[in-house]
């Protein structure tokens, strides 16, 4: 079978055909497949789309296509230009690829695929191109897919902030969190009031209206937005950030009760940090002994730690008099202390108790884990992505890993 058959089995243009495939030099590690317009066929003008006359023909132009037995494979063609009445004379439009691009839109999607299994510059490597042919690919297919995502049917989306870079820079993330549809709907540079009124005003007042749930952490600039856009939602505090907070006060303790005790020649609280903040059921077998030791002692820090197992029984309660009464009990006990890092706790769970609640009343309809399960993917992503100087190179790359974007049907798969 000849490779001009496989080119039009999988590959078809209709106004043009694969005239001849030729090594592309005597070592025999590519193909230049020439291409050539129908006799008789009539370019399209770039501009317009319209159908013109031809008025001449430019240098032959190579496209890189997707390599076979992996050799390389150019698309060789001379473009015409046409004498086109509207815009006067343009560049034709060819099927194969758009704009100035010298890669086809088939290995444009190739590579962006590849892209999501490996770095971008391991795929650049792997299949003989260059760092920001792969980016361009990238950015092809997420400009692609937002166009062609379905936002109609989202009832609950989670909203969080991540650090790309040093010098408490962020972006905003919205997510959407259904159970059986979980993907980065929108990115927004910065975390303020502002940055978050433009997803609402990016997502709609209809689709708004229509959401059921949605989940943050307690910063006060999402706070104050989601309440004037989205009062008709249910407002729920994450989970994962509420413990968050439970392990910035224990490790504030910490870090000042271990201060104390090494000046007067105590050493309990060394290399104890990572003890103390684990969920229990991830710590091995040598650190369940030392933590079991270390809770022999009577220690600020340790008052601290059995504090936030204690609040952990909150989540197991059903009866919302019983919630409501265990949240109370817990508060008073932690006003009650002389440590101030728990006291200042307490207060701000006392101020969000609402949405905390919240929780209860959304439970089964939202999984506790959704939102971190987001955060650790994101994480991800930007650990892969590190070296990237635009934001915006990372936007294009959290859209594509996360954002479960549609991609055009293709004829063959690698």
């Amino acid at each position: 079978m000849r490779l001009q058959v496989i080119l039009n089995a999988l590959e078809r243009h209709g106004s043009f055909v694969y005239e001849s495939a030729a090594w592309a030099d005597s070592s025999k590690e590519g193909l230049l497949v020439r291409v050539r317009p129908r006799r008789r066929s009539r370019p399209i003008c770039s501009g317009c789309g319209n159908r013109g006359g031809t008025y001449d023909h430019l240098p032959e132009r190579r496209f890189q296509h997707v390599p076979l037995w992996g050799l390389a494979v150019w698309f060789v063609y001379a473009a015409r230009r046409v004498a086109c009445p509207a815009c006067g004379v343009k560049v034709e439009r060819i099927p194969w690829a758009s704009g100035k691009e010298r890669t086809t839109s088939s290995f444009q999607w190739f590579l962006a695929r590849w892209a999501k299994r490996l770095s971008w510059r391991e795929t650049a490597a792997i299949f003989g191109t260059s760092w920001h042919t792969v980016f361009r690919a990238v950015k092809m297919a997420v400009c692609w897919g937002i166009r062609h995502r379905d936002l109609e049917g989202i009832e609950a989306i989670g909203i969080d902030e991540v650090a790309y870079r040093k010098g408490h820079q962020y972006f905003t993330l919205v997510y959407q969190i259904d159970r059986g549809s979980r993907r980065l709907l929108w990115v927004g540079q910065d975390r303020t009031k502002e940055t978050l009124g433009r997803f609402f005003r990016f997502f709609g007042r209809r689709r708004t209206e229509r959401l059921k749930y949605i989940c943050s952490d307690m910063w006060k600039a999402y706070l104050s937005v989601i309440a004037r856009e989205a009062n008709g939602a249910l407002h729920i505090l994450d989970r994962f950030h509420i413990m968050q907070l439970f392990n910035k006060a224990i490790d504030k303790v910490r870090a000042q009760e271990a201060r104390e005790l090494k000046r007067k020649g105590f050493e309990v609280l060394k290399r104890t940090r990572w003890l103390l903040l684990k969920r229990r059921g991830n710590l091995k077998r040598k650190e369940v002994l030392r933590l079991n030791e270390l809770l022999t002692h009577n220690l600020r820090t340790v008052k601290c730690y059995l504090m936030k197992e204690d609040f952990q029984r909150l989540w197991d309660y059903k009866a919302p008099w019983r919630i409501g009464s265990f949240f109370q009990e817990w508060l008073d006990r932690a006003l009650s202390t002389r440590i101030e890092p728990m006291r200042n706790l307490a207060r701000t769970l006392e101020r969000h108790a609402e949405q905390i609640f919240n929780w209860f009343e959304a439970k089964g309809e939202i999984s506790a884990g959704a939102v971190e399960g987001m955060n650790l993917k994101v994480k991800l992503t930007t650990r892969r992505s590190y070296g990237f100087r635009d934001p915006s190179t990372l936007k294009y790359a959290l859209y594509h890993n996360l954002g479960n974007l549609p991609e055009p049907p293709s004829t063959h798969k690698f």
